[in-house]
Parts: structure tokens; sequence; C-alpha cells
């Protein structure tokens, strides 16, 4: 193992010790370039997007990139392993399957995760994105990454 594989895996573990969502999607740029948060609420770790003008991909309605929201949804699904699971390291995606459901308007997004298998070698995670209620979700994705 590299030495940077050393720094991010204590780094990890470090975060997750912590209950430090926010401190693991610390460790990814692309996290950092979009804006992506995540802290603890009862007990669930909560993701947000604040609204960037970087991050819009329509400027007439306006709405947020749909490249960026699957990124959103992908990079809380990897978190969401590292917090629930006995996993210190990034996993890898094999597949990534999203629903547009709604537009993704220049606001909040918000989104929770919920891992729903876990094998020796596979994880199967959902993701579900929305803005102003729960319930009228913007985006969801089926998410599978394989633990190294």
């Amino acid at each position: 193992m590299t030495d940077t594989a050393q720094l991010i895996q204590a780094s990890l573990t470090a975060a997750k010790s912590a209950s430090n969502p926010q401190a693991m999607l610390d460790l990814i740029p692309y996290s950092t370039f979009i804006g992506a948060q995540a802290k603890i609420e009862n007990d669930e770790v909560l993701y947000w997007l604040e609204r960037r003008s970087s991050n819009i991909g329509n400027p007439s309605l306006p709405a947020i990139h749909g490249g960026v929201i699957g990124g959103f949804l992908e990079l809380s699904a990897s978190i969401e392993i590292l917090y629930e699971l006995d996993v210190n390291l990034i996993p890898k995606v094999v597949d990534f399957s999203l629903d547009y459901l709604r537009p993704g308007r220049y606001k909040t997004i918000y989104a929770n995760c919920t891992v729903l298998r876990q094998g020796s070698k596979l994880v199967n995670v959902t993701a579900t994105a929305w803005q102003d209620d729960i319930g009228r979700p913007i985006a969801t994705a089926r998410c599978h990454f394989l633990l190294t």
C-alpha cells in the first residue's frame, strides 16, 4: 500500500471513530468541488448540497445539472458504506443506476441512503434526493459497490 493510500485509510478511520461523515467527504476532491456536505441527524447521516451557481446545468429554469445530482448521490452512497459498515477503504463502483424524477431546482438538495445488502464483496445501496419534501424525491439511485 502506498503512503497516500495509508494516509487516506488513517484519515477515514479517524473520521469514522469521530462519527464525522463530513471529514470522510472532504477526502474526495469532487465532493469539495460540488460542495457536498454531511452530518449526523437522528442517528442517520443526512447529506446535502447547497445551491451553487457552478452546479447549474439549465440556466433557464434554473436547475442543477443532472451529472452533479448523480455524482452527489454516488458520493453519498459511498460515504454511507464507510460510515455504516466495517470498511476502511473507499468502495469501488460496480453499477450505478439513476432515475431522475423531477428537476433539481436551484436550491438545497438533501439525500439519505440505505445499505440494503452487504455480501462478502458486494454492497447494494439506495440513495434518494429531495428538495422541499422528502415525499417528493427529485432522484433515486441504486448502487452496487465492490469492497476491496
